[in-house]
């Protein structure tokens, strides 16, 4: 079997998903072009080498339908004979399409493969592709009778059952955008981030964040409905210990160690491991805590042996829960920031990680990096990386 091995990844700064926003004014598809094409010009890549293009998009529906990652390869110039083909694992589609790419290569099915994604929510709003839709279907509802729970009931139920306070999320969030803004100060962003309309950071990134302040927001998810059918919860999350809706794009360039000393590519790391894993639907969000388990005792490693970790910031309290059962050091996780301050663009966020992960390893010296990321429906996807 084939080694998978990084060249390169790259990631636009994250815009505000909302009118107004950085590129609110760009169609996704474009978006989605400008990384692919930004990954083979750092690389100097011919892109007619590449086996295929797996990308990563959550609300596939108008302007992010009909298998939005042919279109962006066709936008990025790539030749007509580059195949291309869109997935949703949810939060968690271009992670997944990171492993499918890895997976392809280590199989022989590819030498070279790139994995991306990107999300418009300024265009295409949260949740546009199920509005209105019972898309679970009767069998669903009779195995879970309580009935599904949207996600910020579930970070609140999580932070209920792990004891986290309202202090405690909003000292996190706080922190989120402090390493965020302290990271693009260092020029820790540099490296690994391709310009979009002359934005130069990650526009939800509020360095003057204070727990003392986010203390004042109001709950985002209690009401009258939620607060019947929970009332032992002590609500808590808000939208500023949350993660904002964003735009964005990233992509990946995955190839064999062999076919990278024949095209003259230089890799960054090794894709070492993967693991998917599933859930309680309700809980929702813990799923990160079985993937973890899973794809360490796949690789062999423990939680000490890993040098950096991004851990998807879909919520505080999922991160928190997250470190509590697994014992990473804090000191190691969202090291330069996470989604709560840096954003959430859903479908592209699993290839942003990756991107963000590669270079605080290179900063950091490391050898081990693990990125984890949350999914609607209880699941998860691991995966770690070993420097080169």
């Amino acid at each position: 079997m084939s080694t998978a091995v990084i060249v390169d990844a790259v990631r636009t700064p994250v815009a505000k998903g909302k009118p107004g926003g950085a590129y609110s004014e760009i169609h996704p598809t474009d978006l989605h072009a400008h990384a692919l094409r930004a990954l083979v010009d750092r690389t100097g890549l011919d892109p007619a080498e590449i086996d295929d293009v797996i990308s990563g998009v959550v609300g596939q529906v108008g302007e992010q339908s009909a298998n939005a990652a042919r279109w962006a390869v066709l936008g990025a110039g790539f030749p007509e004979s580059v195949p291309a083909v869109t997935i949703d694992r949810q939060c968690g589609s271009s992670q997944q399409a990171l492993h499918i790419a890895a997976q392809g290569v280590i199989s022989g099915a590819y030498d070279v493969a790139v994995a991306s994604g990107v999300e418009s929510m300024s265009r295409i709003p949260i949740g546009s592709q199920t509005l209105g839709k019972d898309f679970a279907g009767s069998l669903v509802g009779e195995r879970y009778a309580g009935g599904l729970v949207p996600q910020g009931i579930s970070a609140e139920l999580i932070a209920d059952r792990w004891k986290l306070s309202r202090h405690q999320l909003d000292e996190f969030a706080a922190e989120s955008h402090q390493r965020a803004a302290r990271a693009w100060k260092d020029g820790l962003f540099e490296n690994e981030v391709t310009l979009v309309n002359d934005l130069h950071t990650d526009e939800t990134i509020r360095p003057e964040t204070t727990a003392e302040g986010l203390a004042g927001l109001r709950l985002a998810f209690q009401n009258d409905y939620w607060a019947e059918r929970y009332p032992h919860l002590d609500w808590r999350v808000t939208a500023g210990n949350s993660s904002p809706v964003n735009d964005g794009s990233a992509a990946v360039l995955v190839t064999s160690e062999d076919a990278a000393a024949r095209l003259g590519l230089k890799p960054r790391a090794r894709l070492h491991s993967f693991a998917v894993a599933g859930d309680d639907p309700i809980f929702m969000l813990t799923g990160i805590i079985p993937a973890t388990q899973k794809v360490l005792a796949k690789a062999g490693l423990g939680i000490a042996d890993i040098d950096a970790f991004e851990v998807n910031e879909a919520f505080a309290s999922v991160v928190l829960a997250w470190q509590h059962e697994t014992g990473a050091d804090p000191s190691k996780v969202n090291v330069n920031g996470g989604a709560i301050s840096i954003g959430h663009p859903l479908g592209a966020s699993g290839a942003r990680l990756t991107t963000t992960l590669l270079s605080v390893l290179e900063q950091r010296g490391g050898r081990y990096g693990l990125q984890v990321m949350c999914e609607a429906g209880g699941l998860a996807n691991a995966t770690i990386i070993e420097r080169i």
